[in-house]
């Protein structure tokens, strides 16, 4: 089972397919099992990569997360691709793996072709789901579908990564309040933003409006919603999701 350094922590990857290196970046509370069977669709035209973020999933886990907790992932895929030899990867993330993805375009610009960013909530937090987020998160553990959905992607102490992420979150807000250390301006990579108008964490215009404003700031992108489906676009939206995709991703770069 291969696994790349971070920290002196092991960090859980797997490759599959052929062609141009696609990397999957999962959410909060989650791991790279919730691409199990989405990613098998993309193994036909691109080299599949799945990565478990320190603390989660296969990957070595952890006592606490840092607080840039995106920050902080988006250094552990750096330090992956560096260690591999990785380059000009592209890159799918999905809800927190979004502003993982944004971030590692940012800062290493020469790693990355092109970003998907699906079913994520812009520059900052969103203030109602923070200042909820410890009551949610200890509900959501006695809700037998998402508690298994938390065994499914972690295992045996599933319920520490869940509080980990938690406090993670709270504190984030806090102390810090933004998800990338560099301004949008900044960002190179060619960039496709995705999402659900029936996204239950988010209302019908949500992913327009914050959208539409990022990619003012960015000064290029392309933006793809679903009208049907959840959270998130990429599973909720599987084939639709994977032809939208790979149009992105397979037309040549201006």
């Amino acid at each position: 089972m291969p696994y790349f350094i971070y920290h002196n922590k092991k960090c859980w990857y797997e490759e599959a397919g052929s062609g141009q290196p696609l990397l999957f970046l999962h959410g909060n509370t989650a791991s790279s099992r919730m691409f199990a069977e989405t990613e098998k669709l993309y193994r036909g035209k691109f080299k599949t990569i799945l990565i478990d973020f320190l603390g989660h999933g296969r990957s070595d886990r952890l006592d606490t997360f840092q607080t840039d907790l995106w920050f902080d992932e988006a250094q552990q895929v750096i330090a992956f691709l560096d260690q591999t030899g990785y380059k000009k990867v592209n890159l799918i993330g999905s809800s927190g793996g979004a502003q993982v993805a944004i971030n590692v375009a940012l800062e290493r610009p020469d790693l990355v072709n092109k970003v998907i960013a699906d079913s994520f909530e812009g520059e900052v937090p969103l203030k109602a789901f923070v200042e909820n987020v410890i009551e949610d998160r200890e509900a959501s553990k006695q809700d037998e579908g998402t508690k298994s959905f938390y065994i499914f992607n972690h295992g045996e102490g599933w319920e520490q990564v869940v509080d980990n992420d938690t406090k993670a979150i709270h504190d984030h807000y806090i102390g810090i309040g933004k998800f990338f250390h560099k301004s949008l301006s900044e960002l190179q990579a060619e960039i496709l933003l995705t999402g659900s108008r029936e996204d239950e964490f988010a209302s019908p215009q949500f992913y327009e409006e914050v959208y539409q404003g990022l990619v003012k700031k960015i000064g290029h992108g392309k933006i793809k919603l679903f009208e049907k489906g959840g959270h998130p676009a990429l599973l909720s939206n599987g084939q639709e999701f994977y032809e939208t995709a790979c149009s992105f991703l397979e037309q040549e770069s201006v």
